[in-house]
């Protein structure tokens, strides 16, 4: 392979697409290019952003049910050996048809139950993962935009926050990464500040210490994004100080 057909190897390489002989050859050019090593690296972080802002969590109660039915589940005889079997008593010969009908409709209305609920779950999960990959994407060609700024900083209590604003696209994201779980049913709020006054842009998903996402509304106008703690369900204005502040 030549080095023009390596350099055009790095996104490849940098999602581990490439098999074993070609990767090894790669990681021995990046040895020697130093351009490739930090385009490389540049898309894994990217790569590792992405990916936190679809990720998404089993919902709660899915384990909970699943462990719940294992009892009413057939086990499968052991692999070589002859079970032994007991003979019958003439009273269970008659009622076995009987138990057998009552088996049966339990086994259905178990699976019917399941199955029902695994569908509504499942199209919940694809609905959120829709929605999770749109936002991805929305953030992904915000990130790309030719007048695309960012803004880093720390946030009180832990945890960092990254702004990425595009006039031209009137959009605004919130990239964050370490943001400890609030107490008392508390969740993060973003803002737009707007000539000294503070505008709902958002809330932070809960239980979601990395991500990505959105702001509600344009940059227009605004000087800064604030991070507050809020009351569940958020607020019409801040009613803490600022974790942080990040301008535009």
């Amino acid at each position: 392979m030549s080095t023009v057909d390596l350099h055009t190897l790095t996104g490849a390489y940098a999602l581990g697409a490439l098999s074993e002989q070609e990767s090894a050859e790669f990681t021995r050019h990046l040895a020697q290019c130093p351009a490739c090593t930090l385009e490389v690296r540049e898309l894994q972080e990217t790569a590792a952003r992405l990916a936190l802002a679809v990720a998404e969590v089993p919902p709660a109660g899915l384990r909970t049910r699943v462990m719940a039915a294992l009892p009413e589940v057939r086990q499968l005889p052991p692999r070589g050996r002859h079970a032994t079997v007991a003979p019958l008593r003439r009273g269970m010969r008659h009622r076995l048809p009987y138990l057998a009908a009552a088996a049966c409709l339990v086994v259905a209305a178990l699976a019917g139950g399941l199955a029902v609920n695994s569908r509504n779950e499942a199209d919940e999960q694809r609905a959120r993962t829709a929605r999770a990959e749109q936002q991805a994407a929305a953030v992904s060609a915000l990130m790309t935009a030719p007048d695309a700024t960012f803004h880093t900083t720390a946030l009180k209590g832990g945890g960092s926050g990254t702004v990425v604003a595009s006039q031209r696209k009137g959009q605004t994201a919130f990239l964050y990464h370490g943001l400890p779980a609030l107490s008392g049913q508390r969740v993060y709020e973003l803002w737009y500040s707007r000539n000294g006054a503070m505008e709902p842009a958002g809330l932070v998903r809960t239980g979601s210490s990395s991500g990505a996402m959105l702001l509600t509304g344009g940059p227009q106008g605004a000087d800064g994004v604030g991070v507050t703690a809020e009351p569940q369900g958020g607020s019409s204005r801040p009613t803490t100080a600022p974790l942080a502040v990040l301008r535009l």
